[in-house]
């Protein structure tokens, strides 16, 4: 019987991680199709994180000191571990019950297999499924070797969801490690994981991610720790994917730039504008920064 060690990094989440770890308890196949390693790090919560995992009989692992982000959590999990298979999971994730059964049975085709995921997004009360659409009436899509690094290489939203929830791969990847510089950004780890390898998704949401107005993603420190480590991360690939490195460091300045237009610094949103894909959208998004911005926030999907 396979073992899948089940990563959880978690900080002040005493309101949603017994959601998480019900989720986990509740899939089908343990103990039948497989067995789970639980491998919780707490980051020095200051809240009842602590007391909640003990009340489920949880011994968890601890950072030495609160490393602001999970990167250091995971490494520390990571180099813990013992399954044939790993996954990582962010502390207010909800499974659904046949996530695990629904992805582990393509681990033996290829190394990485992801799915789909809903995303709740409590403050816009509004409940959004990314599933990528079926090829040829499978229920799952193949991706060959370096398919889906390529995609993420250039930022590009088409092809394999990669969201970090919703990947579980073989252990014997479990040396690609996550960077504790800035301590909380993937885009490197998901690029080294992908490199030269080929991939599968499961077409189908496996889970749900929540998301309110605390979500990290539009924290502005965050945002500045992202743009930083991804333009040095695109760097390592220059000398083998020139072109689109040369078009990811654009992209990645566009990200930069929407962010500033949903929090209304037009300023710091036309400076990296100007360093994006000057295509026809985004001009007139820089046009609007000087006046219209209220409108097309209220109306467009800007950032996120």
């Amino acid at each position: 019987m396979k073992k899948i060690s089940i990563i959880i990094t978690t900080y002040n989440s005493e309101n949603c991680i017994q959601r998480t770890l019900d989720s986990i308890y509740a899939q089908e196949g343990i103990g039948e199709l497989f067995e789970v390693e639980l491998l919780v790090v707490d980051d020095c919560s200051t809240d009842g994180t602590v007391g909640v995992l003990k009340s489920n009989n949880i011994s968890y692992l601890s950072t030495s000191k609160n490393s602001g982000g999970p990167n250091t959590g995971r490494n520390i999990a990571l180099k813990a571990s013992t399954g044939d298979y790993l996954c990582i999971v962010d502390h207010d994730d909800a499974w659904d019950k046949n996530k695990v059964a629904s992805q582990i049975k393509y681990l033996e085709k290829v190394p990485i297999v992801t799915c789909g995921f809903t995303l709740i997004d409590s403050e816009k009360n509004k409940t959004i499924s990314r599933v990528s659409k079926q090829k040829d009436q499978e229920e799952y899509n193949y991706y060959p070797e370096n398919a889906t690094f390529i995609t993420k290489l250039v930022k590009s939203y088409k092809g394999q969801n990669t969201y970090i929830g919703g990947i579980m791969y073989r252990s014997e990847l479990k040396d690609v490690l996550f960077e504790e510089e800035y301590g909380a950004v993937d885009f490197d780890w998901v690029l080294r994981l992908f490199h030269e390898r080929d991939s599968i998704e499961v077409c189908e949401s496996l889970y749900n991610r929540f998301v309110d107005e605390n979500n990290l993603s539009m924290n502005e420190d965050y945002r500045k720790k992202d743009y930083d480590c991804s333009l040095k991360s695109i760097q390592k690939y220059k000398a083998d994917y020139q072109k689109e490195v040369n078009f990811s460091a654009k992209k990645i300045n566009g990200s930069m730039a929407r962010y500033y237009y949903q929090v209304d610094d037009m300023k710091l949103a036309r400076k990296y504008f100007l360093k994006s894909n000057l295509t026809l959208k985004t001009i007139l998004y820089f046009l609007t920064t000087f006046a219209g911005a209220s409108f097309v926030r209220k109306k467009f999907n800007v950032f996120g």
